[in-house]
């Protein structure tokens, strides 16, 4: 286990359990706040030297008018429900960035992230810093209500919040978007073939497992972090458990072989802690039900542990 540090700026960090589970296919991540708790995520921050604040779980009640009656044209399940939960998790997500925490959101699935970067880019919008996003999953998640096969709301996030069609309804239609082309993916090893044709066709930077293995993840990531930092950006890192090699993290619902290993995953958190860029974070898609004695969970912990400072010995340029 590696070291404990005393980081040089201490966050005031807010957790935010989204225990939503209407916009996968299976039942489970609705418990993956709880799991990330039993495995430590607030102790380990805590022992890094940062403030936490743990608010808690959200419900569709905790957001004024939260109550959904969206019907979504299209193969959707569960659009109501969903949509509730995505209102509320803005709302939230706003008012934590804007009172100056970084907030960390628990999946629960991936459809939260509608919610959790649509509020971080509303407060982006206000500030006028362009909002970046850094999604490590298997999935590019860019399907719509009219090119969804499953209609699973968690393949849909990123196209929610680049303001593709079809999701009328779910927030206001002014709601700030942000550009596909600062939306950088890592991880990518499945992807639908529509959804491959409007990925490209809207400027999306797409890193899946080839180019990670041709060009390394700490190049790539060196690129991104560049590109933040010349525009004086705002970044949200989303990480679904699944960007993981299930063979590490099989507590996921949608499992691809293949993925991130271990130092991988951990040199990309290293590396974004060195560079703090980064303002909020989504930890998503843990399914305790299908976990092996919380093997996931811990890992999802130890990796936001490397994103706020753990690391064994400062690292030093070699000779």
């Amino acid at each position: 286990m590696p070291l404990s540090n005393t980081p040089e700026s201490p966050q005031n960090i807010t957790i935010i359990g989204c225990p939503i589970d209407k916009g996968a296919g299976r039942a489970g991540c609705s418990m993956g706040p709880t799991a990330l708790r039993i495995a430590g995520l607030s102790e380990a921050l805590s022992d890094l030297g940062h403030k936490v604040t743990d608010q808690g779980d959200l419900t569709i009640a905790h957001a004024a008018n939260a109550t959904a009656d969206v019907t979504l044209a299209g193969n959707t399940k569960n659009a109501a429900s969903v949509a509730g939960f995505v209102r509320a998790i803005e709302a939230t997500a706003f008012d934590a960035v804007a009172q100056g925490s970084f907030p960390i959101f628990l999946g629960g699935d991936h459809s939260l992230s509608m919610g959790s970067v649509s509020g971080i880019a509303r407060h982006a919008a206000q500030t006028g810093r362009p909002q970046f996003v850094l999604w490590l999953d298997a999935h590019t998640d860019f399907n719509t209500p009219h090119t969804s096969p499953s209609g699973n709301m968690h393949g849909m996030p990123v196209a929610f919040f680049c303001g593709e069609e079809g999701f009328d309804g779910i927030l206001p239609p002014a709601r700030p978007i942000v550009d596909p082309r600062h939306v950088h993916m890592f991880g990518i090893r499945s992807i639908d073939t529509i959804e491959r044709d409007l990925v490209l066709a809207r400027g999306v930077h797409v890193h899946d497992m080839r180019a990670i293995d041709e060009h390394g993840i700490s190049r790539l990531m060196r690129g991104l972090i560049d590109k933040v930092r010349a525009a004086n950006g705002l970044l949200h890192v989303s990480v679904d458990a699944d960007f993981l090699d299930p063979s590490i993290a099989p507590g996921v619902g949608t499992p691809v072989s293949g993925g991130a290993t271990f130092r991988e995953a951990h040199l990309v958190m290293e590396l974004l802690h060195e560079s703090g860029l980064v303002s909020s974070l989504d930890l998503v898609e843990t399914n305790p039900y299908l976990d092996n004695r919380g093997e996931t969970s811990r890992l999802m912990v130890d990796l936001t542990a490397s994103l706020f400072g753990r690391k064994t010995l400062p690292y030093t340029e070699a000779p």
